[in-house]
Parts: structure tokens; sequence; C-alpha cells
């Protein structure tokens, strides 16, 4: 006998999850069903992604404590489509079946693999025409003059270099020249081992971390 869930939700307090738990035992009977566990989110929005029960649910599922989830309808776990999308992912990557009993969708048949196709492509679709409407954001952006990216950097590494020999500590060099500790560490190495072409042009100073960090402790070599 398969091991099921009960995941069950009201908005307001004043309404109660008995009629939902009532239909589910019995659905969960008839398809022989063995119910282990039953969970519940009182006066919770299904807006709210994050709510006491379901995120059990989602743990124990996670801990293989059942392998069929029943639901009395769609929007009882979700009332977006992004987190229904989610939520279904997340209950196929682990083997669990979802079953909903308004809906009359139950994902260990060949309807609800179907479903479970569809949406994936409705997810795919999503990411897509979102890469779509970022890069041509980017490309209006450089129509209009609009660097992207970081600007090159154009900084006297020799100087950089000097200051920290002459016995300015790491942190007041990273400061004076606005650039990070470690990039300061290796202009310096690389200029110690006498390799003149290691030291990155500034097109390619870019693409370091220029962030100023700060230290309690000083380092010194």
């Amino acid at each position: 006998m398969k091991t099921a869930a009960i995941y069950v939700r009201v908005s307001t307090t004043d309404q109660h999850v008995e009629s939902q738990l009532y239909d589910l035992r019995e659905l969960a009977a008839q398809r022989g069903l063995e119910v282990v566990q039953e969970y519940r989110d009182s006066g919770v929005s299904g807006k709210r992604a994050r709510r006491p029960g379901l995120d059990a649910l989602i743990a124990d599922a996670q801990r293989k404590k059942f392998s069929v989830v029943l639901v009395a309808a769609f929007d009882r776990v979700a009332r977006s489509v992004k987190h229904f999308l989610q939520l279904m992912d997340e209950f196929d990557s682990l083997g669990v079946v979802f079953i909903s009993r308004r809906e009359n969708i139950d994902t260990s048949g060949p309807m609800g693999r179907l479903f479970l196709t569809l949406i994936g492509s409705i997810s795919e679709l999503e990411s897509a025409l979102i890469r779509d409407r970022v890069l041509a954001g980017m490309r209006r952006a450089k129509l209009d003059g609009v660097r992207i990216g970081r600007a090159p950097m154009n900084l006297d590494r020799a100087a950089i270099v000097r200051d920290r020999l002459s016995g300015m500590t790491l942190t007041a060099v990273s400061k004076k020249w606005g650039v990070s500790r470690s990039l300061v560490c290796k202009l310096v190495n690389r200029s110690r081992a006498g390799d003149e072409g290691s030291v990155p042009p500034p097109a390619q100073v870019a693409d370091l971390a220029v962030v100023p960090q700060s230290s309690s402790a000083e380092a010194r070599w």
C-alpha cells in the first residue's frame, strides 16, 4: 500500500478544514492509500509561499516519508502560477505523485504526466521570455549609448606596488587606490616574481574585484 500525505488550507480562522479532510480521507481510501500524515495551514493566504504546514510537507517529502500528496484543489497549495510550478517541479524531482481532487489530476497516470509536461513547457517558456526581455533591454541600452558592465579602470599599477613595498599597510593601499586587497597582493606578487607581462592591462582589471575592503588587523609582509 502506498503511503500518502494530505494537505489542507483555509484562508481565515473562522473557516474549517474538516470538509477538506473528510473528502481527501475518503479519496485516499478509494485509491487504497495509507494516510501517514496530515498537514494544515489555517488562516494563511495561499499567496504566501512560506507556510508552516506546507514547509513541513515539503520537508517530509524530501525525507521520503510518503509517495503521494493529496489536496482538495490547486488553489489550496498555491495561488500564483510561479509558486505552483515550483511545487510541481519539486514533487516531480522527488518522485512524489500529486493528486488534486477538484481538478481530477493524478500525476501518476498518462494524463497526469501530460500535465507535468505542459507545466514544464510553460516554465521553460517563462524563463525564455524573461531572458529575451533582458537581452532586448541590453540591446536598447547599447543603442542609447549606455555602457553595459563595468567601466575599465586606468590604474597606475606600478604606483600601487611602490606604495605597498614602501611600507604602507595592505588596507591603506587598497583604500588609497579604491581597489581590493587581493588585487594589491596580486600586483605586488607578480612584480616581485619579475613577470612584467603578468600584470593585467586596464581592460582586464575591470574584471577583478574593486570594492574597497577593510580589516580590523592590517596585514603586513
